[in-house]
């Protein structure tokens, strides 16, 4: 019988909805439940282990007291073995370290964790490559490799892996950024170092690609043809993040939030760096297109770095309100494999599947599969 270690980082992802861009840290961490910050985690987690609930007679399920992954095994209907104890609702990146350290002593064959790229680094910290892992995406930073798609794709990936359809495994960047220079609206990524994961490239996702090399021609026109949308009637624009973005706003004479959500009406900035819910104040009872562009190397256009985005936003908005802009370039290095999302909400991310249109330039656009 196959062993699979199972840990859930508590706090992964609270932050992204309220708009701060991370959880590290008890003080940011305290805003965000001050702001009405849930969560993320448990839920992303549970989705896993759902799949792989399918595999139970097979896998010994080993996993961390109380929120680190008992409550979400027991909500799969799941019968894991406990490890260890925790002060209950005040776990910190140390119980992480130390469920990771201790799973691996017991001889999991895979570390199967949810978080973000605080969590990867605790991972790799206290097992390095001793052990196979793979992370369920649960964060709001997420650049690192060593991430399944998907919550559900993570199960997948664990139960191959775990059954044997899955042989190889690559060593697989642990990359972070400093949160408070990214709040200011500087990426400054490092890598901490490597961790083993089982090796899919349709469902494992690359480093994050750092930088845009696409010419300031396309850019500038892509620019212009989501600004020639702009009508007088009052249409709100949800500007995302990211550099290409940031060129429609540029070009607008705004100012922009580099790394957080914009909201434009008439040409003009009404919001700037925007949470969910002034989001969803700003839109009510009004039409609004979302625009938003590709991460390169992963495709992820929903649920990385954007959460503000959230099922209850897109819904309001509209799939046939949603402009994604790219660069011929950005696409390319896809090698093929479909633009992703990641809502956090099964029920939507198949309703945003298919193809879907993708503004390359002025006047210039291509169908591109979205998936999830």
């Amino acid at each position: 019988m196959k062993r699979l270690g199972i840990i859930v980082n508590p706090i992964a992802g609270m932050g992204g909805r309220v708009g701060l861009k991370g959880s590290d840290g008890i003080d940011i961490l305290r805003r965000a439940r001050q702001l009405g910050a849930e969560p993320e985690s448990p839920h992303r987690a549970l989705e896993a282990l759902k799949v792989l609930s399918n595999s139970k007679d097979a896998i010994e399920f080993v996993t961390y007291p109380n929120e680190m992954g008992q409550d979400e095994c027991r909500a799969a209907r799941l019968c894991p073995t406990v490890l260890g104890s925790i002060q209950t609702h005040q776990t910190t990146a140390l119980d992480t370290e130390k469920a990771a350290r201790e799973m691996a002593t017991y001889g999991v064959d895979l570390l199967l964790f949810a978080g973000g790229d605080g969590t990867a680094r605790n991972i790799c910290h206290a097992v390095g490559l001793t052990v196979p892992v793979l992370g369920i995406p649960a964060g709001v930073k997420i650049h690192s490799a060593v991430y399944a798609v998907t919550p559900r794709i993570s199960g997948e990936v664990a139960a191959m892996f775990l059954e044997g359809r899955l042989m190889n495994i690559r060593e697989a960047e642990v990359m972070d950024i400093d949160e408070e220079a990214f709040r200011d609206g500087v990426v400054t990524a490092k890598l901490y170092g490597y961790l083993r994961v089982p090796e899919e490239s349709r469902f494992v996702q690359s480093a994050k690609s750092g930088g845009v090399q696409a010419e300031k021609e396309a850019l500038q026109g892509m620019a212009a043809d989501v600004i020639d949308s702009m009508d007088d009637e009052g249409t709100v624009f949800i500007i995302g993040s990211g550099t290409t973005t940031r060129e429609i706003m540029e070009a607008l004479g705004l100012e922009n939030t580099l790394l957080g959500i914009d909201v434009v009406q008439n040409k003009k900035l009404v919001a700037s760096d925007v949470a969910e819910k002034a989001i969803l104040d700003v839109i009510e009872g009004k039409k609004a297109k979302i625009v938003v562009t590709v991460i390169g190397q992963q495709g992820h256009v929903f649920g990385r770095g954007n959460q503000q985005l959230s099922p209850k936003v897109l819904r309001q908005v509209g799939r046939e309100n949603i402009i994604i802009i790219a660069t011929k370039q950005k696409l390319a290095s896809l090698s093929g494999r479909p633009l992703l999302v990641d809502t956090g909400h099964e029920q939507l991310n198949q309703e945003l599947s298919g193809y879907i249109r993708v503004t390359t330039g002025h006047g210039d656009y291509t169908m591109y599969k979205l998936g999830y």
